[in-house]
């Protein structure tokens, strides 16, 4: 069995000083931290359907660092902080797990870190083997 570990970044500054990684891939399984919809200059978009493309951009980004795809997921999930953002988030996560179908959960939370973020990603995958 593989147990090699290797670490993807996403440049956040908060990385290093909160100890953790964008996505840790341990053999075949990778697991992809709570992504924001941060852009890259550090803005965020108010639109919920923009920020789950961003979360998905960065999140994957990620996972192919680590030498995966989207085929690859298996689980995914959102945590909303607005039940009206819950049609936006879903249609974009069909447009990209749509014939895919990984298992998914979407949870309305109170509040996530930054009062701009609608919406925070995680995402497990196992890669194929070799």
């Amino acid at each position: 069995m593989n147990t090699t570990r290797s670490r993807a970044s996403s440049g956040s500054p908060f990385e290093r000083s909160v100890g953790f990684a964008r996505a840790v891939r341990v053999g075949q399984h990778v697991a992809i931290s709570g992504t924001a919809p941060i852009g890259a200059d550090g803005r965020v978009s108010k639109d919920p359907g923009e920020q789950a493309r961003r979360c998905w951009e960065i999140a994957l980004g990620a996972l192919a660092e680590l030498g995966g795809r989207p085929d690859d997921v298996i689980r995914t999930r959102h945590y909303l902080t607005d039940l009206d953002a819950v049609d936006a988030v879903s249609a974009v996560h069909g447009e990209v797990f749509g014939d895919i179908r990984p298992a998914s959960t979407m949870l309305v939370v109170a509040a996530l870190l930054d009062p701009r973020w609608l919406v925070e990603i995680e995402v497990d995958a196992i890669l194929p083997e070799g």
